[in-house]
């Protein structure tokens, strides 16, 4: 799997700098203040950075951007980036300075004068940043090189980074699964790449056809029965905490979604790689709790379908039984995503009583419409769960939106002939979809639907992500365990 740059911590060491080699940063704040990194790399350079920080240019250079003095005179580094960032910066600004530094880096070594600054998440957005999925590139070209990140106290900034570094890592694991082709991540592949996390700590089961023949899984079932790969469902369990229910995270694992015999458009089809995001969310989040070994207990249970047509295919008009016990008309075959977490939901709460479930899916083309690619769609139905999933949002800087449930839309789900329909109308789409998840929520259980189909991968570079998959949500969610799940 892909993974982070290598990151050194060091004491800063004004007499090294001179001789770096390959790119060298600087932290200036907006108001042009240089500390002793910046007065002495200033005073190599002939003064550049104290005309720099007096120029208009200066000024008009936003928090976390900088300016690149290439060939500085009086240095080894073939480049020296000058960062804007404020001693008591904000997270977010730190992130950016670090996302900056990280395509200012390329593949060279880099050495960045970090002082007494917001270090931690200024790292963060430098890992985070400098992903690029590489895989199937025949000539990747060079390896990158790793950073020295000098700092006032090395010791302390590294415990402070180690947990932020193993979410980077969860974010890589999730970028990659999402990134890759459906012929590479089939079913089987998907479960083996968890099945290999055994090796971090987490409890790993694979449910089989046969396993979920028998609990009478024939909503998820139906979605997958048209492919030669087997569905599948994987369990990830992290007991870090005492004895206390688990928290339950759920994710829609469709390796390739054509539809199925309601065949989506041939345009764009190819996309559909990504439609297994939400369970790469959930693999992400477990990695990282298991790498930062938090003190929490976590399952984490994903669905793995793939949607084709075949002469086995589920037909509209089809009627499945889900494990719940519910009736469900197949309306739409596209619409297979709810069938998928129907029945894994159910499972995750007779099995594991958890104290909160939350479920991810890239589930509706309609959220799109409502949201963009700026903002997940969030539906709950416990508002203490999902105020403090949307604080945890936001602290991480990843856009969510609650929209809203009502009995109203559950008129759009009658059907003549079984318990429910797996569609509505166009309108309100999203929500429907939202409403029909609620049916296999059991009463006590405190929920969240999170629709990620617009911010799971996306079509141009991000604040702390390259075009395609983004990673979005493990971050948030991993904020959410260590403040209110931790022990």
């Amino acid at each position: 799997m892909t993974t982070p740059i290598a990151m050194t911590f060091v004491e800063t060491d004004l007499d090294a700098l001179a001789g770096a080699e390959g790119r060298l940063a600087v932290l200036v704040t907006p108001d042009g203040k240089l500390d002793l990194a910046a007065r002495r790399l200033n005073k190599l350079t002939r003064g550049a950075l104290a005309r720099l920080a007096e120029s208009e240019a200066w000024g008009k250079v936003k928090p976390g951007e900088g300016v690149t003095l290439a060939w500085p005179a009086g240095l080894a580094a073939n480049a020296l980036k000058v960062v804007k960032l404020a001693r008591r910066a904000t997270a977010e600004d730190a992130r950016k300075a670090g996302a900056t530094l990280a395509k200012f880096k390329g593949t060279d070594a880099l050495t960045v004068c970090a002082g007494t600054a917001r270090a931690g998440d200024l790292v963060l957005g430098l890992a985070l940043r400098g992903y690029d999925f590489l895989t199937h590139k025949t000539a990747p070209g060079e390896a990158p090189k790793g950073a020295t990140i000098m700092v006032a106290k090395p010791d302390e900034v590294s415990a402070e980074v180690a947990p932020m570094l193993a979410v980077a890592e969860g974010v890589f694991f999730t970028r990659d699964l999402v990134n890759e082709p459906a012929n590479v991540l089939t079913t089987k592949d998907f479960a083996d790449r968890l099945f290999a996390m055994r090796d971090l700590g987490l409890e790993i089961e694979i449910l089989e056809e046969d396993e979920m023949a028998a609990l009478g899984m024939g909503a998820l079932m139906g979605v997958g029965q048209g492919s030669d790969s087997p569905s599948k469902i994987v369990i990830m369990q992290w007991k870090g905490g005492a004895e206390e229910p688990p928290l339950a995270l759920v994710g829609k694992g469709v390796v390739f979604d054509t539809g199925g015999i309601s065949l989506k458009p041939a345009a764009g089809m190819e996309d559909m790689t990504m439609d297994m995001g939400g369970a790469g969310v959930v693999a992400g989040v477990m990695r990282t709790l298991a790498l930062r070994k938090a003190k929490a207990n976590v399952v984490g249970l994903v669905g793995l379908v793939e949607n084709m047509p075949s002469g086995n295919a589920q037909r509209p008009g089809d009627v499945v039984k889900s494990m719940k016990g519910d009736t469900i008309e197949v309306i739409n075959t596209d619409a297979e995503g709810r069938l998928v977490l129907a029945d894994v939901m159910w499972y995750a709460q007779d099995r594991f009583k958890p104290s909160g479930m939350i479920d991810l899916a890239t589930l509706t083309g309609a959220i799109i419409i409502a949201l963009g690619h700026e903002n997940a769609g969030v539906f709950s139905n416990n508002d203490a769960l999902c105020t403090a999933f949307l604080k945890s949002a936001t602290a991480e800087g990843e856009g969510a939106w609650r929209l809203p449930l009502g009995a109203a839309y559950d008129e759009k789900l009658k059907s003549r002939i079984a318990d429910m329909k797996n569609v509505g109308a166009r309108d309100a789409g999203s929500i429907t979809a939202a409403q029909f998840l609620q049916r296999f929520v059991k009463e006590e259980t405190p929920w969240i639907h999170l629709d990620i189909a617009g911010v799971a991968s996306v079509k141009s570079d991000t604040a702390l992500a390259p075009k395609g998959a983004t990673g979005w949500g493990v971050m948030a969610l991993d904020r959410l365990v260590r403040d209110h799940f931790e022990s």
